[in-house]
C-alpha cells in the first residue's frame, strides 16, 4: 500500500523501502495498531528529546510511554527515514548498501531500535515472506542522499497566515513554471532543488522523460504521477518536475493563496507542492474548476 512513499523515500535518504515497509507491518501492525489509526505513527517512534510536534500515551515498555502523533501516515515516513538518518546511533547503518536488508534489520537491532530480542529475524522474515527486497533493487547503484541542504535566499517567516505572494503565469501540462525563491537547493546535486521537503528540478531545453529518468533513476511512472501529468507528456524547458510525491498540505505558515487573473488549480499546486486532488479538496471545487482573481485558495485543511 505504502511502497512507491518507502521508494521515494529511500531515494531521498537511504533508507532501504524493504527495511521501511517491514518496520512498518511490524511496528503498526499493518496499519491496525492504536498508535497508527489514532496518531498515524507506524513505527512507533516515541518522542525522545527535542520533540515538539504532538504527542499520545501509550502502554509500551512502561505505563503511559510518550509517543509521536502525525497529522497524516506521509509525515510518519518522512520522520521515521529523518529519524533514522539523523540519529547518531544509526549512523553506521548508512555505510550499508540499500540492497542490504540483512545488515540493516542487524543493524537496528543491535541499535536499539526494539528491545525484542528477535527483531532482527522479524524483519528479515517479514521482507523476504512479501518479497520486499525487490524494491530495494529498483535503485542500480547504492543511494547517497544528501545529509543537508542549503537555503539559497532566506526569508523571514510570513507574519500572515496568507502565504507570501508570487506571481505564477498560468500554467497547463506543458507550460513552463516560475521559480520560487523560497525553494532551497540540494546539497547533493547542484540542479536538484526542494520545496516543501519534495525534491524537484527544472527541466533544461532538449530534455526528454527518458533522460530524466535515466539520470535520477526513476521508473516510468512516477514523474507523471508525481506532477499530475497525462501519459507521455513532452517536458518543456523551464517546467517544475517533482521527483518525489507531493504532499497533503503546504508547509506550515502557509495556509492560503490569493489567485491572481494567470492562476490555474494547476500551477497552485506545483508551487506550493501540494497534491492536487487535496487543493480540489480544501476548496470545495470540482476537478477542473479553474479558480477567478483574487480568490482564496487554502493550501492547508481549514479547521
Amino acid at each position: 500500500m505504502y511502497k512507491d512513499l518507502a521508494i521515494s523515500e529511500m531515494r531521498r535518504t537511504g533508507v532501504p523501502a524493504s527495511i521501511t515497509l517491514a518496520q512498518g507491518m511490524i511496528e503498526s501492525n499493518y496499519g491496525r495498531s492504536s498508535l497508527a489509526t489514532k496518531g498515524n505513527n507506524h513505527f512507533g517512534i516515541k518522542c525522545h528529546n527535542g520533540w515538539k510536534g504532538p504527542v499520545m500515551y501509550h502502554h509500551d515498555d512502561k505505563k503511559n510511554d510518550c509517543f509521536r502523533k502525525y497529522a497524516s501516515v506521509e509525515e510518519s515516513f518522512y520522520d521515521h527515514s529523518d529519524f533514522l538518518r539523523t540519529g547518531s546511533r544509526y549512523r553506521s547503518l548508512f555505510d550499508l548498501a540499500t540492497s542490504d536488508y540483512k545488515g540493516w534489520a542487524r543493524g537496528l537491532k543491535q541499535a536499539g531500535y526494539a528491545t525484542n530480542p528477535d527483531y532482527a529475524n522479524m524483519l528479515i522474515r517479514k521482507i523476504e515472506e512479501n518479497g520486499l527486497h525487490y524494491y530495494d533493487n529498483l535503485l542500480t547503484e547504492k543511494t547517497s542522499p544528501a545529509t543537508v541542504s542549503v537555503r539559497t535566499n532566506p526569508v523571514p517567516e510570513p507574519k500572515t497566515e496568507v502565504a507570501d505572494r508570487v506571481n505564477v503565469p498560468r500554467m497547463t501540462t506543458s507550460a513552463p513554471p516560475v521559480i520560487n525563491d523560497n525553494f532551497t537547493v540540494s546539497a547533493r546535486v547542484s540542479r536538484v532543488m526542494e520545496n516543501n521537503r519534495i525534491q524537484y528540478i527544472i527541466v533544461k531545453d532538449g530534455e526528454t522523460i527518458d533522460m530524466i529518468e535515466d539520470e535520477f533513476q526513476l521508473l516510468k511512472w512516477e514523474l507523471q504521477r508525481y506532477n499530475d501529468l497525462p501519459q507521455g507528456f513532452t517536458p518543456v524547458a523551464g517546467q517544475i518536475l517533482y521527483l518525489q510525491p507531493k504532499r497533503d498540505r503546504a508547509e506550515a505558515g502557509k495556509e492560503m493563496h490569493i489567485a491572481s487573473d494567470d492562476d490555474t488549480m494547476y500551477s497552485v499546486s506545483q508551487l506550493y507542492g501540494v497534491k492536487l486532488k487535496k487543493l480540489y479538496e480544501y476548496n470545495g471545487m470540482t476537478e477542473g474548476q479553474e479558480p477567478v482573481a483574487s480568490q482564496k485558495i487554502w493550501l492547508r485543511k481549514k479547521h
